[in-house]
């Protein structure tokens, strides 16, 4: 089987979540002695992957360019994944006119236009809504799931949404959340007497993560020093910016730790990890690495979304200020309730995050996606509307920028 890979950005594990879940997709296709391509027309950067580990070919490639119609027509491959919807505006009309024959499958990471739709209600200051979907992005993205022929989402809400209010057909979806190798003992885990501090991280480019340091910063981490003077936070996360770094205060125990190379190493030396997520979507990298190793987690409901099912959270999960500071506070000092959360943890994963179970319902998926695809696409009637060439906006953009560069 030939996998093309087309992502935003070339995968950072220790970055943030996206990149943990891109490598978990392709460990799956390498441990199917798939040959995989990873192309991107993002530059190189510092924290990205080492590939070559998974015998996966790099390819660099151009937007709004022709180039990449002889570079797909030669490869035809079974399968091309475009990581994130701006990757199949900008190639998902090439692949279909030059490899027709391909399947076309969407990862979405997490639905970026509920995001936003909720970080836009946030700061108006109201409940969200759906009709804040019917957004530029919304229409964007939901457009791109509607073309493909598979979309793989990490949450079940999100999964359920485009299901019920946007009309994407069941078997045109799949719900796959992280595929772990999940530790099974409490033994294996740094015990409570062995840990100090609190810890947040997230990668500083993610907005929701950024509005979370500043809650922590003002509204937070004052109250619980007050109780808990000897305490800090440490709070890492890859690209901070100076906005951030200025932050850092150690009289305070307000610590600006910036990225960590060994994000599961800093976690597993923290006793609580806090998460006040006001908005967002998708599930949460951070709150699985805190369960990975055995450290409870402080959040939202938002934060916790799709996370857990019908298990109890490793933590306290709550929308109310003094109760999220109340809670860290008591959990940071009660061993016995500590020592639980860190066994719901383990449950949870145990029982959700399995990789040898979702790894192989991804591969048969895909295998029967393929076999099914023809029959599929013409039963999917929004899928071809949106594909028709009048309503082929993304197509002729693209073409025209193509055109202009040419000319300059």
């Amino acid at each position: 089987m030939q996998v093309l890979v087309i992502g935003y950005v070339w995968p950072e594990p220790n970055s943030s979540a996206a990149g943990s879940r891109m490598m978990q997709l392709l460990q799956s296709f390498y441990n199917q002695a798939w040959h995989i391509t990873f192309a991107s027309p993002a530059q190189l950067s510092d924290h990205m992957a080492d590939l070559s580990q998974l015998n996966i070919q790099q390819d660099q490639i151009e937007l709004n360019s022709d180039t990449f119609d002889q570079y797909i027509a030669d490869k035809k491959p079974d399968i091309v994944i475009f990581d994130r919807f701006m990757m199949e505006e900008q190639f998902g009309w090439r692949v279909e006119k030059f490899s027709p024959e391909s399947l076309r499958v969407l990862n979405t990471e997490d639905l970026h236009s509920l995001r936003q739709a909720r970080h836009n209600a946030l700061k108006a200051q109201r409940e969200f809504q759906l009709t804040d979907l019917y957004s530029e992005q919304g229409i964007r993205e939901i457009a791109a799931i509607h073309r493909c022929d598979l979309t793989l989402m990490i949450s079940e809400f999100e999964t359920q949404l485009l299901k019920d209010k946007f009309h994407v057909p069941e078997t045109h979806l799949m719900h796959l959340p992280f595929m772990l190798d999940t530790p099974t003992k409490v033994e294996e885990l740094v015990a409570f007497d062995q840990r100090q501090h609190f810890i947040s991280i997230g990668n500083f480019r993610h907005a929701p993560n950024w509005d979370a340091v500043l809650q922590l910063k003002t509204e937070i981490w004052p109250k619980i020093r007050q109780r808990l003077p000897q305490a800090e936070l440490h709070i890492y996360g890859a690209y901070p910016p100076p906005k951030a770094t200025q932050l850092h205060n150690p009289k305070q125990g307000f610590h600006i730790k910036g990225w960590a190379e060994d994000a599961k190493k800093v976690m597993a030396s923290a006793r609580i990890c806090l998460a006040p997520l006001r908005f967002g979507a998708g599930i949460k990298g951070k709150l699985v690495e805190a369960m990975e190793v055995g450290t409870p987690s402080i959040t939202t409901p938002i934060g916790a979304e799709s996370m857990h099912g019908e298990w109890p959270w490793n933590g306290i999960i709550t929308d109310d200020m003094d109760e999220f500071i109340h809670a860290a506070v008591s959990l940071y000092e009660d061993q016995q309730s500590w020592q639980l959360m860190q066994k719901n943890g383990l449950q949870i994963l145990q029982a959700r995050y399995q990789a040898s179970e979702w790894e192989s319902k991804l591969i048969n998926r895909l295998t029967r996606q393929i076999q099914l695809k023809n029959p599929l696409r013409q039963q999917h009637f929004l899928g071809l509307m949106l594909r028709h060439h009048s309503l082929k906006s993304t197509q002729y953009m693209s073409q025209w920028i193509e055109l202009k560069n040419k000319q300059e």
